[in-house]
C-alpha cells in the first residue's frame, strides 16, 4: 500500500472537515496554541503538512511556516487556503527532503511519523528534523501508543471507535510492528465507505531512542496539546525533543 496511492485527489478533496473531527476548535486549538509558544520568534517546518489543517492556523498567528508533503494533490487542497508565499512547500518525504533556511521548530502532527512503514525510515526523520533545526531548537511529535494490552490471545483487531457515521478498526502485525486502520464511513444509504491507510506503530521508549541517535534529548511529554499528564492509561502523547543549545 504505497504512501502516494493512499493520499491522492479522492483522499485530499475529503480531508477537510470543518468544525469537527481532527479540525474541532477543541482539537486543533490547544494545537495550534501550543506549537505557536513553541516556536516563538522563529520559523517552524512542519513534515507532512498535508491540506494545511495546522499549518495555516499557526501562519495565521505570526509564525512563518514551511511544510514538507509527500502528496501533490494534498498541497493543491492548501493551496485554496494560502498561498506559496504565506506557507512554502517542497514535496517530498519527511525522512530526507530537505527544506531552505533553518527552523526553531520542526513538528508532525496527528501520527504521521507513523506513516513510515520501517524503523530506518524513522529513524532518518529525527535525523532530518535535526538537520533542519537551530541549536536549542525542537522536534515536536504527535502520536498515538500502540493499543496490544486490548488484543487477547489469537485476535488481531481492535476497534478504537464505533459510531453512528463512523467505525475504525486496527488491524496489527505484531511480527512486522505494523498496523493497517480501517475507516468506515456511512451516511443514510446502505454503501459504507472504506479508507485503509498503513502504519509502522512506535512505543514510546522506542520513540525516545531514535530521537537519542539523532541528537535530541525530551524535554517533555504530555497525554495531549493541552499539557495532560501522560500515563499508562493514555491513548496518546505528545513529545517535545529538543536539541543541545551548542553542538
Amino acid at each position: 500500500m504505497q504512501q502516494e496511492k493512499i493520499w491522492d485527489a479522492d483522499t485530499a478533496r475529503r480531508y477537510d472537515t470543518p468544525g469537527t473531527g481532527m479540525f474541532a476548535p477543541e482539537v486543533l486549538g490547544p494545537a495550534v496554541d501550543r506549537l505557536a509558544e513553541l516556536a516563538g520568534d522563529g520559523a517552524a517546518l512542519e513534515f507532512a503538512v498535508g491540506t494545511g489543517r495546522v499549518a495555516v492556523p499557526l501562519a495565521g498567528r505570526g509564525v512563518r511556516v514551511t511544510g514538507i508533503e509527500l502528496s501533490p494533490p494534498m498541497v493543491e487542497q492548501l493551496r485554496t487556503k494560502a498561498d506559496e508565499a504565506t506557507i512554502p512547500v517542497i514535496i517530498g518525504d519527511m525522512a530526507t527532503t530537505v527544506a531552505p533556511g533553518t527552523y526553531s521548530l520542526v513538528y508532525l502532527v496527528y501520527n504521521t511519523i507513523s506513516n513510515l512503514l520501517t524503523q530506518a525510515e524513522q529513524v532518518e526523520c529525527f535525523r532530518n528534523a535535526a538537520r533542519h533545526l537551530t541549536p536549542g531548537g525542537r522536534f515536536v511529535v504527535e502520536l498515538w501508543v500502540p493499543e496490544l494490552r486490548k488484543l487477547p490471545p489469537g485476535q488481531t483487531a481492535t476497534v478504537w471507535e464505533s459510531a453512528a457515521d463512523h467505525i475504525g478498526l486496527d488491524t496489527y502485525d505484531v511480527l512486522r510492528q505494523r498496523v493497517v486502520s480501517h475507516h468506515f464511513r456511512l451516511d443514510e444509504t446502505e454503501q459504507a465507505r472504506l479508507f485503509r491507510s498503513s502504519h509502522r506503530y512506535i512505543w514510546p521508549a522506542e520513540l525516545d531512542l531514535m530521537a537519542q541517535l539523532a541528537g535530541f534529548e525530551l524535554e517533555s511529554r504530555t497525554a495531549d496539546w493541552a499539557g495532560a499528564e501522560f500515563t499508562a492509561e493514555s491513548r496518546s502523547h505528545v513529545s517535545a525533543y529538543r536539541l543541545p543549545t551548542t553542538r
